[in-house]
């Protein structure tokens, strides 16, 4: 019994790629996936990162791969696809963490600024999955996990273009699931609740900022972003065999609660 429940949640074998995963949340699953026994590819614009993150994967003795990439770039995401496929073999995994977020009056917003927090999360999310997908439909296997937010379900002040961006995910990872389910491709998404992370944590711990979202927050505290790789294997592995087309908030119970 236990050698089959270390199976579901083992990813030994699997090839996995981690778009943004060389910081905050990212880079959490990306060791997660390490840990578990997976190759792992944390690919993200920073060339310095990828390295160090490749760098620590390799004095470990995990397989991985140094090739950095930009989600509003169709030509790195392919090579990046390609190389992995080159080194590899195959792609098993994709998780999606790459985003950029812009707090503004929506009434002030420029429209460059909208359209660029548009193309990094929804449409750089649609040309991962698409990049990928055609890989992962080939082999007939794969899972691809996006990122959502609490925003994909509740609105926050002035974020507009980052809640369209994150709803659009949400969707598009509803969409893919169910076209891509009878080729064996499963697609779902992670949204995440208010974590800290590198960007974050100089204003995430203010009083003021604490005194809205604790009170909002049943468990009463900030996420870690170490609580998200549970999820995040679960989604990728075999224990989840039969989850596709779901958005999993793991949010310390923010969304479930009223008055």
């Amino acid at each position: 019994m236990n050698e089959t429940i270390e199976k579901l949640f083992s990813l030994k074998d699997k090839v996995a790629v981690v778009l943004g995963g060389t910081s905050g949340i990212g880079q959490a699953i990306a060791r997660g996936y390490a840990g578990a026994g997976a190759a792992v590819i944390a690919s993200s614009r920073d060339v310095a990162k990828v390295d160090a993150m490749a760098r620590e994967f390799e004095l470990a003795g995990i397989p991985t791969l140094r090739q950095p990439s930009d989600v509003q770039d169709r030509a790195s995401l392919e090579k990046l696809c390609h190389e992995t496929i080159r080194q590899f073999g195959r792609v098993d995994i994709l998780m999606v963490t790459s985003g950029a977020l812009m707090k503004t009056p929506t009434a002030d917003m420029k429209e460059e600024d909208w359209t660029r927090i548009i193309d990094v999360n929804l449409n750089g999310s649609f040309r991962a999955n698409q990049i990928f997908g055609r890989q992962m439909l080939a082999q007939k296997s794969g899972s691809i996990i996006n990122t959502c937010s609490l925003t994909t379900f509740v609105s926050f002040g002035e974020v507009t273009a980052y809640a369209a961006s994150k709803s659009g995910v949400a969707m598009l990872t509803k969409q893919l699931a169910c076209e891509w389910a009878p080729h064996g491709v499963r697609v779902n998404a992670i949204a995440p609740g208010v974590f800290r992370t590198p960007l974050n944590e100089k204003v995430i711990d203010l009083p003021e900022r604490k005194a809205v979202i604790l009170p909002r927050t049943p468990m009463g505290r900030i996420g870690h972003v170490d609580e998200l790789v549970g999820i995040a294997i679960y989604l990728a592995g075999d224990a989840a065999s039969f989850t596709t087309g779901q958005i999993i908030a793991v949010d310390g119970g923010f969304l479930a609660k009223g008055v």
